[in-house]
């Protein structure tokens, strides 16, 4: 028989039950392995790159597909900065406007006039943009004073039209005029008159007023460098003052086109380039200046465009490089009126008489 005094003596306690560990579930050690500090031990590392992990990138199939637009603009945002300022650049040249070619204010068409049995205009066909330097070049009796003759209605052609800014000058030669200044060769000058009365005159012709006249006949005397020899009479002038004086004359009603012929014959070199600088102005503000000259060199130093003519006809016009290509005007020039001459026969020249 037990004794219940006993019995914790007698009877060893029995050990508490053990909970049985569970082992957590593949998702919870996938999560904790993501979970888990980049400082763990190099088991841990191992047991993790043992066992398929998911990474955070997303697959591909989870993605939407591409449309063309999307593709598009991802590629225009890989593209570097410099080559999509060059595509900027290379379509703003594609789409940049040509230019309006600019209307013409003189336009010759089968020009004819013929003295006797010399024809001194043969078919002379021009045309004169707004804005020009023009030229026209050739040999001595080639017609350029002739053609310039007709082109301000000093001389009837035989045939052929002129028109001046859209008026015919043949058929309303009033109208015509008020377009024109004038610089003819061989001149006759009312040189009786002083080199004021002289403007004034002019101006008043083409109906200017006399305190209009006054103030530009001031600015021209000042510009040509004559303002002291205004109240002196033009025949006492000398050649170069009575070239700056006439040309004065033609520009004092600020017409739309000059007309000029051998504009800067006798005259100094520091005139001519007062000159040449007024001129210029004049047509950057959209003024045309026809010249003629024998001077090549001043031809492609100060004009645009020229035109070649040779017995009565235009062999070449255009741009100054149009018409000289690879040579100087000069040498394209002689081309044209038949080269140089070769001297023979003259060797009594090379023998002098003393």
């Amino acid at each position: 028989m037990t004794s219940n005094t006993g019995g914790d003596e007698s009877t060893p306690p029995k050990a508490p039950a053990r909970t049985p560990r569970r082992r957590p579930a593949a998702g919870t050690a996938k999560t904790a392995a993501a979970a888990a500090p980049t400082t763990t031990t190099s088991a841990s590392a191992r047991t993790v790159r043992s066992a398929p992990v998911k990474t955070a990138t997303k697959p591909q199939t989870a993605r939407p597909a591409k449309t063309a637009g999307s593709t598009a603009k991802a590629t225009a945002k890989q593209a570097p900065t410099d080559a999509a300022a060059t595509m900027t650049i290379e379509s703003t040249e594609r789409i940049r406007p040509v230019e309006p070619p600019k209307p013409s204010v003189l336009t010759l068409t089968g020009l004819h006039k013929r003295f006797g049995d010399t024809v001194a205009v043969d078919g002379v066909t021009l045309e004169v943009a707004e804005g020009s330097f023009y030229g026209i070049v050739g040999p001595n009796g080639a017609g350029k004073t002739t053609t310039l003759s007709m082109v301000t209605g000093l001389l009837r052609p035989d045939a052929g039209r002129v028109v001046v800014h859209g008026v015919d000058v043949w058929k309303d030669p009033v109208k015509a005029k008020r377009s024109l200044g004038v610089l003819p060769d061989k001149l006759r000058m009312f040189d009786r008159l002083t080199g004021g009365q002289l403007l004034h005159y002019a101006g008043s012709l083409r109906g200017l007023s006399g305190q209009t006249v006054r103030a530009r006949s001031a600015d021209l005397a000042r510009a040509f460098g004559i303002e002291d020899a205004l109240g002196r009479l033009v025949a006492d002038y000398s050649a170069g003052m009575t070239k700056k004086i006439a040309l004065a004359a033609a520009m004092i009603h600020s017409p739309r086109l000059l007309v000029l012929d051998e504009p800067f014959e006798s005259v100094d070199p520091v005139s001519a380039a007062n000159v040449i600088d007024i001129l210029q102005r004049y047509v950057a503000a959209g003024g045309t200046v026809v010249v003629s000259s024998h001077g090549m060199d001043l031809i492609q130093r100060v004009c645009d465009s020229v035109a070649i003519i040779v017995r009565g006809q235009v062999l070449a016009a255009g741009t100054i490089d149009q018409v000289r290509g690879e040579q100087s005007l000069e040498e394209r020039f002689v081309e044209l009126a038949g080269g140089r001459k070769a001297a023979e026969g003259m060797e009594w020249l090379h023998s002098f008489s003393d």
